[in-house]
């Protein structure tokens, strides 16, 4: 018996089928070694460019008085749009990338400030040089990194965070400072600016509570070859299977403008009037979109108008276990609420450190064992939330595209609408650090 499946067994193998894979083998084996080789030895060379680089984080220090919208701070966001490598030699040879910036505003014990961080340092100059023309009255120093004195221990520094996302895809919109009418020229005290909500919710915090809240940008480029993505121009949805391996293998290039265009086109095609029995072929329909149709094409198309940036916003609260308080993270978590719009986009927290599935929690309540190991995990996310924020990783390893979401894209008007800086009399949180008294040049005529 034992014999007659051996030889069964040769005849499969030594007839077509073992030709056949005799010859695929060492093709599929030869692609799998030079994929890992390709990963690693980029992802090494990216990792070891950056961890080079000197970094910087700038504290900014708001004047009493700030009379500029918005539209400033967008102005500045346009000199954070930095090439990465020019050519495949300093690609693939020195493994440079992308510039990124992280964009924070940071509660401690209640005591709100700003900070910029620069990936590489030697873009404190233009950071400095574009917000002093943009704000003549701001003070910008050099500090110490914050979260240095922070680690994770569960026991005496309960941690809760969260990573966010789009709702709807990218091209659409948040609600912006325009829409909030800040471009316009209105008294203060009518003004209605929404990065108050979020001042406001960190001024309230008590001592020994912590919150921080960072905006990863990057400048968004249709990636190629020189970013380590194979460039492919398919829809991933209707791509076949050769194509889905290779998206998957090397990532895909985006072109927001052109995804902005095609959800104009979807939106125009809904509008068409129905065609009924009996019509004429060769009667010509036009789109007749609703108002608010029409204004969610407008405010496409404005965005397509705009300098767009890779971003991923995460938050943390950490705190004192005296201190800890569950309102506290829910106000963090919900911090971002009032940039939606329902029928454009908003913000959700897509990665967060607590499990979301309610029946695996129910499943803890019954089995003791299973509730360590949903703690485990719990603790495990925590801890990477944390230091991924202390290395202000997301766009490169080590911490990737971390929890399996992705960089989403935001222009330069809805970056300026979630980071700039209000003026004193539309908020008045009294723990916003400013300058206390504005500095001035000295005569010309001075004696020396």
């Amino acid at each position: 018996m034992t014999n007659t499946i051996v030889y069964t067994l040769k005849l499969a193998f030594l007839g077509n089928l073992g030709k056949y894979l005799l010859i695929i083998l060492p093709i599929i084996l030869s692609f799998m070694f030079f994929y890992l080789f390709w990963v690693i030895r980029f992802r090494w060379l990216t990792m070891t460019f950056i961890d080079k680089q000197p970094k910087c984080l700038l504290e900014l220090r708001l004047p009493k008085e700030i009379t500029k919208s918005p539209a400033a701070m967008e102005v500045f966001f346009y000199y954070l749009s930095q090439r990465g490598a020019d050519n495949y030699g300093e690609a693939y040879l020195d493994g440079k990338t992308r510039a990124w910036f992280s964009c924070e505003i940071v509660s401690t014990g209640g005591s709100v400030r700003f900070f910029i961080w620069c990936s590489e340092a030697k873009y404190r100059n233009i950071v400095e040089a574009q917000l002093y023309a943009q704000y003549p009255n701001l003070e910008i120093i050099e500090v110490d990194d914050y979260t240095k004195g922070f680690y994770f221990d569960p026991e005496s520094y309960p941690l809760a965070g969260a990573q966010y996302t789009l709702k709807q895809p990218d091209p659409y919109p948040i609600k912006t400072y325009i829409d909030y009418g800040l471009d316009e020229d209105q008294k203060e005290e009518y003004k209605i600016d929404p990065i108050t909500s979020v001042l406001e919710y960190m001024g309230s915090l008590k001592k020994g509570e912590n919150a921080w809240m960072q905006i990863l940008v990057r400048r968004h480029e249709k990636e190629s070859w020189e970013h380590g993505v194979l460039r492919l121009k398919v829809d991933p949805k209707k791509a076949n299977f050769i194509e889905k391996i290779l998206i998957s293998l090397f990532g895909q290039s985006r072109d927001l403008k052109a995804e902005v265009e095609k959800e104009i086109q979807k939106i125009k095609k809904s509008t068409l009037p129905k065609t009924e029995k009996g019509d004429d072929d060769k009667i010509m329909k036009f789109p007749n979109p609703t108002k608010g149709q029409q204004e969610v094409i407008a405010a496409l198309e404005r965005s397509a108008t705009k300098t767009p940036f890779d971003c991923m916003i995460r938050s943390i609260y950490i705190s004192e276990k005296s201190s800890f308080s569950t309102n506290s993270i829910r106000g963090l978590i919900s911090g971002l609420k009032q940039y939606g719009s329902l029928n454009l986009n908003s913000f959700r927290p897509d990665v967060t450190a607590d499990e979301k599935r309610e029946w695996i929690n129910d499943f803890g309540r019954i089995f003791p064992f299973v509730q360590r190991l949903i703690d485990n995990q719990k603790n495990r996310r925590k801890k990477d939330l944390l230091y991924a924020y202390k290395l202000r990783s997301y766009f490169q390893y080590p911490y990737q595209n971390y929890g399996g979401s992705k960089p989403f894209v935001l222009t330069s008007e809805e970056l300026a609408t979630i980071f700039h800086f209000p003026s004193g009399m539309v908020s008045q949180t009294p723990t916003l650090h400013r300058v206390g008294s504005k500095k001035s040049e000295a005569p010309a005529n001075l004696p020396i």
